[in-house]
């Protein structure tokens, strides 16, 4: 008796294989260089904050001398 022909969709196989074994391990993980790009964003923000809140280096008035005349 021969062997009946093997298709995709025979025997439950729906034949969508993403050739993920075991030995591969699977690459819907987050990448290192997303990791590094959220904590200098992250890092960035937060000097921002902190320098706003200290009352130093950003803003319209950073080019006007301390005891200079003011608009």
């Amino acid at each position: 008796m021969a062997a009946p022909a093997s298709y995709p969709d025979s025997n439950s196989d729906t034949g969508d294989d993403t050739d993920v074994g075991p030995d591969r391990g699977s690459s819907t993980g987050t990448s290192l260089w997303v990791y590094v790009f959220a904590i200098l964003a992250i890092g960035l923000v937060l000097l921002i904050v902190v320098l706003h809140l200290i009352g130093g280096g950003l803003g319209p008035g950073i080019h006007t001398p301390s005891g200079g005349p003011g608009p």
